[in-house]
């Protein structure tokens, strides 16, 4: 693609490459560059190239969030590991300009190859092609969510045009950043989204705000690109359309085998949490309430982000019942109330590896408190 100075596309084709790459970089190396901290020999050029991509990939992303996109900026936990692969640091990887850098050019090359198959004349049918789609949110989980935010002082439209719902999204996220609650609202908020997913019949991508996307640019690690580069190959040849119940099949299973492979990752992080805290039992953390359910109390801790259950057993000062819609536990005596978001004072009870689970009771210099919030013993 060929980009003028406003990251508009001037011209572009998609063709069958072989790339020699002159240097490779980390992020990290990426980002002093970018930040005008590096020491490296490199050609000047090299750096002023990177400087240039730099300076188009936030004019995309500028363009994309003035277009309706959806900012959920999520950290990753992530695991420093020894020789014998114990975890020995856990930390959240954020955002960089360097790793969005990639990521925003990574969506110009899905976009462009979905519109490449996709958009075509008036009154001519598109050739099958896997798309990555994602519908608008769950009207009913966007009314509660407006009710629940309106607690805090903050408003947002559940009706309208997709972009009005969107940028009101993001004012909400935008106007929460830094505050108590945010937390407790991004989460919220995430579940009023409906998941992307791959499929032959094209609806759009509403998180992204694009009208033709799909995933291309890593077949080493997913399958539905490989079908897209295939597909591509196919056409470029002047081949028929691919047989589409035959792809949507494909697109189900892909679909599928994304929740088996989501569900591994979060088994494997569970797994490492649970290790990396299994020689810190009896310690006490500050940690804030990160989930709330009928039958107890996650929280993560602020230090390392490693997240444990208190079970409702071990909340013995009070019969506590569970408020869904609010998020919250409430005592049925005391009025005492456990909130989703809140700062709380855990130890770490047990730390079971096997079954992936880590136990948390209240620390002893936590209380909850007559005005509903938990105070730490002086």
């Amino acid at each position: 693609m060929t980009l003028d100075e406003e990251a508009n596309i001037k011209n572009g084709h998609i063709a069958h490459t072989v790339i020699k790459s002159n240097r490779r970089y980390a992020y990290e190396e990426v980002q002093d560059i970018l930040m005008g901290k590096s020491e490296n020999s490199d050609p000047v050029e090299y750096a002023d190239n990177l400087k240039v991509l730099d300076r188009l990939a936030k004019k995309l992303r500028e363009k994309r969030f003035k277009g309706g996109a959806v900012k959920f900026d999520r950290e990753e936990l992530h695991f420093d590991i020894d020789k014998d692969g114990k975890p020995i640091r856990a930390y959240f990887k954020k955002s960089t300009d360097a790793t969005q850098l990639i990521e925003e050019f990574m969506l110009l090359a899905n976009k462009f190859v979905a519109e490449s198959v996709g958009k075509v004349k008036k009154g001519t049918k598109a050739k099958t092609l896997p798309y990555r789609i994602h519908d608008q949110p769950d009207p009913t989980k966007l009314e509660t969510l407006r009710e629940f935010v309106v607690k805090f002082g903050y408003k947002m439209k559940t009706s309208g045009t997709k972009g009005a719902i969107s940028k009101s999204l993001n004012a909400l996220m935008e106007g929460c950043q830094g505050k108590k609650e945010q937390k407790l609202i991004e989460t919220v908020a995430l579940r009023a989204m409906m998941k992307a997913k791959y499929s032959t019949h094209n609806i759009g991508h509403y998180g992204l705000a694009f009208d033709y996307y799909t995933h291309f640019t890593s077949p080493i690690r997913r399958y539905p690109d490989t079908m897209v580069h295939r597909l591509l190959t196919k056409y470029q040849d002047g081949a028929r359309s691919a047989n589409q119940d035959k792809y949507e099949e494909l697109c189900e299973h892909c679909s599928d085998m994304e929740l088996v492979a989501q569900q591994a990752e979060r088994d494997s992080i569970k797994y490492k949490m649970v290790e990396f805290m299994a020689d810190k039992v009896g310690e006490s953390y500050d940690a804030h309430i990160s989930g709330i359910q009928s039958y107890g109390i996650y929280c993560e801790i602020d230090e390392n982000h490693c997240e444990g259950m208190v079970p409702m057993r071990d909340l013995d000062d009070d019969y506590y019942e569970f408020d869904e819609k609010n998020y919250c536990l409430v005592g049925r005596r005391h009025h005492h109330k456990y909130q989703l978001g809140d700062p709380i004072r855990i130890k770490v009870a047990r730390a079971n590896i096997e079954k992936r689970q880590l136990d948390f009771s209240i620390a002893e210099d936590f209380y909850p408190h007559p005005d509903n919030t938990l105070r730490r013993i002086r």
